[in-house]
């Protein structure tokens, strides 16, 4: 039988099936349609073509698995959703609150539970922003969402808690930072001077993905084309100083729990990375010079489990396609979609009623993570909507769920193992296809910062929240506990919680009063002539394009100049962001 007829065939049986079959069960149950489907050799076009789809793992176009085994530990102590992989030098657990000290203590705290992965710094939000802990709009957010960093002394501290063999050119570190990325990692290079570390040894990926800031976070500082040149600037800089750290971490995680779609938040994290990987190449560089250094931190997730197994196999696939369609690319490794983790439930998904249910979640969405080609952590712990950082038995639970999907269910024997099915395959093209049609409209806008500039991605992001929210409230979509099942007789059932949460919240509180005590001595101590010399140079620097101010901020971080110095320098020259009018 040819191909054509076996594909009538089936169109002709499922016809009938439809008929004798299922419509007599929707009449049983009084259904006027069915509630689930089935999916068939129809629903892949009839022609699936395994190596053009999906190909092995660890070969283009990577719809399989980024890599080509799995060789990662997952719960590992303080790994959080980084798994670590003999070999690998990776950072744990995001995390960072108070003042330098505060946060060093927690690193040293975290280390005697056997922790042995490097910092992943969560920057409070003065830092975010540009702000020195003294200044007024910075009152009551000192070291609140993460820790508070005014100078490289601030830096100098943190880093006491990594010495020896966790020192810095053996172990990795991340820095969740993004409008004055550029300050903080001339603060680490500055400290490995210091230190008397050579830069090639070190290790370490600043977020640095400022466009997703515009659309979702909001914690930018310049206009988008100044940003950018900021980002160009460390680009160039990485590739030809600092071999082994990554230039940026993307990913939508950020606009979806804003409110984005599944489909729009691979849309815009490929446009943006398309971005990135233009500015690259404007600045002269060939992109297999610098694209194998661009790595993922997470897109968004949800309770959908097959949408979002499908979501990743099509990210995978698409990106792939950008590198090498769009931009060139020869070497595979430009191609490879480098993350972390892969599916999970996501956070916006979590709530704060019934709090253990968040258990439930992170731990489908760990299955969902094993089964899309990641590492199956079961994160957020479940106290994840109740505070900020976590309790020591949240985090034990969710690092328990991963080993336990892991070393019990051995879930992660087998690569991709949803490859050929008719609906994972559907899905994965759908998914692929919508983002595709989204990404050619931005294109066709002038591209991401364009579209960022009139107010297109904004406003589509809060289109689709609202949409997100009437969907809640009027009950089409369910959440256990929040919008269903919240009778008199359910139960809210409670952990005994034995130690002490690892973040001191009388030390949070005291934070303020710590760094900004902490720096008025630093500028009673540094030379401030040649702080304000520095300032100047880096004032001229800034108003020339062409100028890499790399070199200049290192120069202002090792003299001991502030965050909010060099920022405030750099507002007056590129002025700041005023959001466009929805």
């Amino acid at each position: 039988m040819s191909h054509d007829d076996s594909m009538e065939k089936i169109r002709e049986e499922k016809e009938k099936w439809e008929e004798k079959t299922l419509k007599p069960a929707l009449q049983r149950f009084k259904l006027k349609e069915s509630p689930t489907r089935f999916y068939s050799p129809l629903d892949t076009g009839g022609d699936f073509d395994f190596l053009e789809k999906v190909g092995f793992p660890g070969q283009y176009p990577f719809t399989a698995g980024t890599f080509p085994t799995f060789p990662y530990r997952t719960g590992e102590r303080g790994s959080g959703s980084i798994a670590q992989a003999p070999g690998l030098a990776r950072a744990g657990r995001y995390s960072g609150y108070g003042s330098a000290e505060d946060t060093r203590d927690y690193y040293l705290h975290m280390k005697k539970l056997g922790q042995k992965a490097g910092p992943n710094i969560a920057f409070d939000l003065p830092t975010q922003i540009g702000y020195d802990s003294d200044h007024p709009l910075a009152v009551g957010e000192v070291g609140k969402v993460g820790v508070a960093v005014d100078t490289l002394r601030d830096m100098e501290i943190i880093f006491e808690a990594f010495s020896g063999e966790t020192d810095i050119d053996r172990t990795a570190s991340n820095f969740t930072i993004n409008a004055p990325a550029n300050i903080i990692m001339a603060m680490y290079l500055a400290l490995a001077d210091k230190r008397g570390i050579s830069w090639d040894k070190l290790r370490a990926t600043p977020q640095n993905e400022i466009l997703k800031e515009y659309i979702a976070r909001g914690t930018y500082i310049f206009p988008p084309r100044q940003a950018m040149r900021m980002f160009r600037d460390s680009l160039v800089f990485f590739v030809k100083h600092v071999p082994n750290v990554n230039i940026t971490s993307m990913g939508g995680f950020h606009i979806r729990e804003a409110g984005a779609t599944r489909e729009q938040d691979l849309a815009y994290s490929m446009a943006i990375g398309a971005a990135y990987l233009q500015e690259g190449v404007n600045a002269g560089l060939d992109v297999d010079d610098f694209a194998p250094r661009f790595s993922f931190n997470a897109f968004g997730g949800s309770m959908e489990f097959f949408k979002e197994i499908a979501f990743h196999r099509a990210a995978r696939r698409m990106w792939a396609k950008v590198v090498k369609e769009k931009f060139g690319a020869k070497n595979e490794r430009s191609m490879l979609l480098r993350m972390a983790s892969t599916a999970h439930c996501g956070r916006v998904n979590c709530s704060v009623q019934r709090p253990l249910n968040n258990l439930t979640r992170s731990v489908v969405g760990g299955i969902a993570a094993a089964l899309s080609g990641g590492p199956p952590n079961c994160n957020p712990p479940f106290d994840e909507p109740l505070g900020l950082g976590w309790s020591l038995e949240a985090i034990q639970l969710s690092e328990d769920a991963a080993r336990i999907l892991q070393n019990e269910a051995r879930l992660t024997e087998v690569m991709d193992p949803l490859a050929g099915s008719y609906y994972v395959e559907s899905l994965t093209d759908r998914i692929e296809s919508a983002a595709w049609a989204e990404f050619d409209k931005i294109q066709s806008m002038g591209g991401v910062v364009k579209a960022i500039e009139n107010g297109y991605l904004q406003r589509e992001v809060a289109r689709s929240a609202y949409e997100r929210q009437k969907r809640l409230e009027e009950g089409q979509d369910l959440i256990i506990g929040v919008n269903c099942y919240t009778g008199e007789s359910e139960l809210d059932v409670q952990t005994t919680r034995l130690v002490a949460h690892p973040y001191d919240p009388e030390r949070r509180e005291n934070a303020e009063k710590v760094q900004i005590e902490r720096l008025k001595e630093v500028k009673r101590s540094r030379d401030s002539r040649k702080v304000a010399d520095l300032l100047k140079k880096l004032r001229d620097e800034a108003g020339r394009e062409e100028v890499n101010l790399f070199p200049t901020l290192i120069e202002c971080v090792k003299a001991y100049a502030t965050l909010q110095e060099m920022c405030d320098v750099l507002r007056e020259v590129f002025g700041e962001y005023q959001p466009a009018a929805l």
